[in-house]
């Protein structure tokens, strides 16, 4: 979660309330994978892509109230929009998802051909690993996208001024 706002701050509620959490359902539901029905993975990456648009039709809005020239507003709204919701698809659902799917992939496996634990015992300790590395995975993955939008998508928008994303 980012740093708490200042005083005098406006409060964001996509980043600075329990609502950010939403956007780590789908890999809560990737660490669940092996246990429960595929339909409840899905519904998990339903939840954080629904987190993803609602957060940048909010940045979108933002932009839009900012005071400033009519004529720049729509190209503000436009990257506002975009820049968020390509970075929070990218560190919020994509890049995670495939990364505890393959965490909990590979450990599943790890577990299979290494122990002889019975098959209930293998999969609530591959979810747990999943659990427990959604939080080592966020921070690096973070900057990643930072660093590749920094590289890639932010230098073809009209203004020098990055969006706050992250």
């Amino acid at each position: 979660m980012s740093e708490p706002p200042s005083r005098g701050a406006e409060r964001d509620l996509f980043r600075d309330t329990w609502v950010r959490y939403l956007g780590y359902a789908n890999e809560v539901g990737e660490a669940f994978r092996s246990l429960v029905p595929a339909a409840v993975v899905w519904l998990s990456y339903g939840v954080s892509s629904s987190y993803v648009l609602a957060d940048a039709i909010d940045k979108g809005k933002k932009a839009r109230d900012v005071p400033g020239p009519e004529a720049g507003r729509s190209s503000r709204v436009t990257v506002a929009v975009v820049d968020t919701f390509v970075w929070q698809a990218l560190a919020s659902v994509a890049i995670p998802g495939f990364t505890i799917n393959r965490v909990c992939a590979a450990s599943l496996y790890i577990l299979s051909t290494a122990t002889r634990w019975p098959l209930a015992v293998r999969k609530w300790t591959t979810t747990a690993l999943g659990l427990l590395a959604i939080p080592v995975i966020i921070h690096p993955i973070d900057r990643s996208v930072d660093f590749l939008l920094d590289s890639s998508l932010r230098k073809l928008y009209p203004s020098v001024e990055k969006p706050s994303s992250s």
